[in-house]
Formats: structure tokens, sequence, C-alpha cells
């Protein structure tokens, strides 16, 4: 992977803090040309640094209560049948997911003794509490150990909302 320039650096900054922005806009901010600041984003986009531009939503807004943080060990055996089994398991995995459109994120992974983890939220515990059933009755011949960290999304609990600009800030002074 080659190493990015810091006009790359500074352009990705930009675009996390808020991806709607004009190219004239981010060239302004960056201190370059539109035309250039087009050629970058393409480039940046077509390697993959970008991937998508998403806004983070008001999970709370949006009627979410919980967002919960869920750990997984899978049976040693189990492990070695998934690595027999990768093209279907992925299926499988793909189709739970779509299923389940209240999972964010899910990724391998080490800690706490856990190999899996998931991000998910809901609109209630019982919501929480159907999920959970859910992966138990798909996954549950193959998991071991399931740990959840369950948290509050409500205004009073959280100190800092879920959001990306600390990063571009961090990103930004990394030049």
């Amino acid at each position: 992977m080659r190493r990015l320039k810091k006009l790359d650096l500074q352009l990705m900054s930009e675009l996390i803090k808020n991806c709607r922005r004009s190219d004239r806009d981010l060239a302004r901010a960056v201190g370059s040309s539109q035309p250039t600041i087009t050629r970058k984003r393409a480039r940046l986009e077509k390697e993959g640094l970008i991937e998508s531009y998403t806004g983070i939503p008001s999970f709370v807004k949006l009627g979410f209560e919980i967002m919960a943080f869920s750990f997984y060990a899978w049976r040693s055996e189990a492990n070695l049948e998934a690595l027999k089994h990768e093209e279907a398991n992925a299926e499988k995995l793909s189709a739970f997911l779509s299923k389940n459109k209240n999972i964010i994120f899910t990724s391998k992974g080490r800690g706490f003794g856990m190999e899996r983890m998931m991000i998910s939220v809901h609109t209630s515990y019982a919501d929480y509490v159907r999920l959970m059933k859910a992966v138990s009755k798909e996954w549950g011949d193959r998991l071991s150990q399931t740990n959840s960290f369950i948290v509050s999304l409500q205004e009073d609990a959280v100190g800092t909302k879920l959001n990306f600009e600390h990063f571009a800030d961090h990103l930004s002074k990394a030049l």
C-alpha cells in the first residue's frame, strides 16, 4: 500500500468531518485547487480509502435506546469446521445480517478470551433479547461463550456522541 501524501490526509480529514462539502469548498479548506481535489477524491475512492459517504444518525432520535457490544468464543471444533466451509459460512452470515439490520458491525478479532464481536442497536432491552435469541438459534451449536456490554444511548449517559470528528482531527494532526 502506498504512503498517503499530506494533501491526501488533509482531504480525508475534511471529508470525515463533512462528506457533503463540494470539491471547491474542500479545496479552499486544504489550500489546493478544485480540479486537484476532484482528482484526489476520485483516486481515494478508487483505491478504497474512502468506501462510502454515510451520515451518522442520531440513534436516540431514531428510537434506539441501547447499543450492545457482544463478544463470542467458538468451540475449537467449530473453528476447524468453519475453516473447511468458509464460503458456506460467509453466505450464512450474509443471510443472517440481511435479516437483522440492527447489526451495524461484526468481525473476527481477539480479546477477553473471545474471537468474534458484534455491535448492534436496539429500541429496547426486549429487542436486544430477540437478537440474542436469534444468534443463539443460528450459531449456538458453535458457541462456547457469549458476553455482551450494553450501553444506554440516552443523552445523560453518553460522554461523547458517536462520530469521527476526533479521528479526523487526529488524522490532520498526524501530518
